[in-house]
Order: C-alpha cells, then sequence, then structure tokens
C-alpha cells in the first residue's frame, strides 16, 4: 500500500484518495468537489452547528487513533443536531494537520467518520469541508440537520411538573479519561500508544471507548421531540452545568435525585467511578431532556437506556434558576475550555 506523506502525495492525490471513503448522505444533490454543496431540506428549514477539536485541548494522538477521531468528530456534532430534535443530513469537514502525516492517516480518519454515520445517523452525508496544513491537528465540523417540519426543541421550553430524562450514560467517558491519565500519560514503562490499547482491551474497555469514539443517541433526539419533550440539550460539559443552562433558558428549578443521576451512570460506579463523574465530569454525549407530566419513552430509546433523574420545578418569587440534588443548591460545574484548558 502507498502510504506517502501528503507531503509527497500532495492535495489532489489526498483527495483523490479520501472523498471515495465518505459518504454521500441521502438529500445530497451535490456533494464535494465544486465550490458548495447543494443539500435539499424537506420543509425549507434547517438546523446548523459546528465544533472544534484541537490536538491537545481535545485529543491526543498517543491515544487516539485517526478512525477514534473521525468516529468521535461525527459523535459529538450530530448529537447537537439530535438535541433540536431534528434529523442530522449532513457534514462539512476541515482537517489540518501536518504535512509529514500518513495520506493513509486520512483515510483512516474518512474511514472513521463513515463508520460512525452508518452507525448513528444512517443517510447523512459527509457534503464537503477543507483540506490544510497545521502544526498540530485541527477537525473542524460543521452539521446540518432536517426539522421534517416539527418545531425544534429549545433549552427554555421546560415547564413545572415536567420530568426530568437523561438517555445514554453518564460518567463512563470521565471515568476513561482517568484512567487514560494514570496509565497512558507517560511513557516511561511502555509507549503511550501501547498503554493506551492495553486499557481498550481490558476491564476498563467500555469507558476507555467512551472517551475515545462515543456512540451518542443521535437517533433519540427526533424519537423524544415526537413524545413532545419541552427542552432538551446536548450533555457535553457535565449534568451539572448543562442542567443549569436548561435551568436558567426556562427560568425553572431543575431538581435530581441521587437514585436517578445513579441509575444513568450504573456502569462507571460499577468500574469504580464516584458520583462526581456522573455530575461533572462531561463528554458524556446523553441527551437531557424534559417531557410532559405522565409522558415516558420506552425504557431502553434507539439503543440507549432512558433513565428519569428528576423533575422540573416552578421558582418561589425572586428565587433564582437553580440546579439541586436531593433538595440542596448543586453547582453547575463541568467543563469550561477557558477555565480547565
Amino acid at each position: 500500500m502507498d502510504d506517502s506523506t501528503l507531503h509527497e502525495a500532495g492535495e489532489l492525490e489526498a483527495l483523490r484518495r479520501f472523498l471515495p471513503l465518505l459518504p454521500t448522505g441521502d438529500v445530497t444533490e451535490l456533494g464535494p468537489g465544486d465550490d458548495a454543496a447543494v443539500v435539499r431540506a424537506a420543509d425549507g428549514r434547517f438546523v446548523v452547528t459546528t465544533d472544534t477539536m484541537l490536538e491537545g485541548a481535545d485529543f491526543r494522538l498517543g491515544w487516539s487513533t485517526w478512525h477514534d477521531l473521525g468516529w468521535k468528530a461525527v459523535a459529538t456534532n450530530l448529537i447537537d443536531v439530535a438535541a433540536m430534535g431534528a434529523r442530522p443530513t449532513s457534514l462539512v469537514v476541515a482537517l489540518a494537520v501536518a504535512p509529514a502525516t500518513r495520506v493513509s492517516a486520512l483515510e483512516d480518519f474518512a474511514r472513521g467518520l463513515a463508520d460512525a454515520i452508518a452507525a448513528i445517523a444512517p443517510g447523512c452525508g459527509v457534503v464537503g469541508g477543507d483540506l490544510g496544513t497545521a502544526p498540530h491537528a485541527t477537525v473542524a465540523v460543521t452539521a446540518f440537520g432536517d426539522l421534517e417540519g416539527r418545531a425544534p426543541v429549545l433549552r427554555s421550553g421546560a415547564r413545572p411538573g415536567d420530568g426530568v430524562w437523561c438517555v445514554g450514560g453518564l460518567g463512563l467517558a470521565a471515568t476513561g479519561l482517568r484512567h487514560l491519565f494514570a496509565e497512558a500519560q507517560d511513557a516511561a514503562s511502555e509507549p503511550v500508544r501501547a498503554a493506551a490499547e492495553r486499557l481498550r482491551a481490558g476491564a476498563h474497555a467500555r469507558a476507555v471507548a467512551a472517551q475515545l469514539a462515543p456512540v451518542s443517541p443521535v437517533a433519540a433526539g427526533t424519537l423524544l421531540a415526537d413524545l413532545g419533550a419541552t427542552a432538551m440539550l446536548d450533555v457535553s460539559d457535565g449534568l451539572a452545568l448543562d442542567a443549569a443552562r436548561v435551568a436558567r433558558a426556562s427560568r425553572m428549578r431543575i431538581a435530581f435525585e441521587t437514585a436517578g443521576v445513579e441509575a444513568a451512570a450504573r456502569e462507571a460506579l460499577a468500574l469504580g467511578a464516584r458520583l462526581e463523574a456522573a455530575l461533572h465530569g462531561g463528554e458524556d454525549h446523553a441527551l437531557l431532556c424534559t417531557l410532559p407530566p405522565g409522558v415516558e419513552p420506552p425504557a431502553e430509546l434507539a439503543g440507549h437506556a432512558a433513565t428519569r433523574l428528576g423533575t422540573v420545578e416552578a421558582l418561589a418569587e425572586g428565587e433564582a434558576p437553580v440546579v439541586t440534588l436531593d433538595g440542596a443548591s448543586l453547582e453547575p460545574r463541568g467543563w469550561d475550555p477557558y477555565r480547565n484548558g
């Protein structure tokens, strides 16, 4: 197999090998190769979101494979589309890497994009993007979704009496990150990549995978919207911090119960994690939503567990929006790139 570097192959050859590996999607009229893509939207409206992943701040090539990075770029962006109650339709992906990077790395990245789409959002496509150079790898993704006639589900719609639900697990990604830092940080005893692969094959394999290549509950977004979800968002920065965003936007109290949070974090807790990981760890990429009284999703939704965490409560006059755990105020702490980065 030709394993030239990008510098040796050049952009045209790299694109010749990269683009055929990407899915085109079900609503793409014109995909990669022109100045812009053309994508159909059934009711004339669409949702759009964008995010970046930076080497060092968001991932480490000593831990992640290029396939992991492609997969995570899909999983972490499409869940934001799903949180609006939309069906993901297309992605635009920009990748900047060092010229010494092998073209085969781009191919692995493309396969990661394609495999994640096939697993969590069949019919979505990669319709364009950009390749560039940078001293440290950078991935930038813009994701689009079709509301299919639905009203968007906002953070501001929670109402008193609504149930607070989580679709997906809590705390597992933070548990995986803790083990990576503890056992694959220093190459003194074994190469970092070898240490990461050992962890991926061991007792904490699911936790490490949740951190490096998460399977987000993308398909659950439209299902929750159709059930009447009043508010919804992606739990990416930590349950407490993200719930506080719903509380502020809706001017409500989000009242969690420990039993519910523990149920959503059962897998992480079984691996020795503390409740702290579920409340403040981040990168779960679960869906936090509020549903009207009496509305309950199935115990498993789109292949992910649905767990009731608590209730939305009205505020007393003059009371500020707040998140509580068993009645006590819960600090809105989680991942903040300007404080944690």
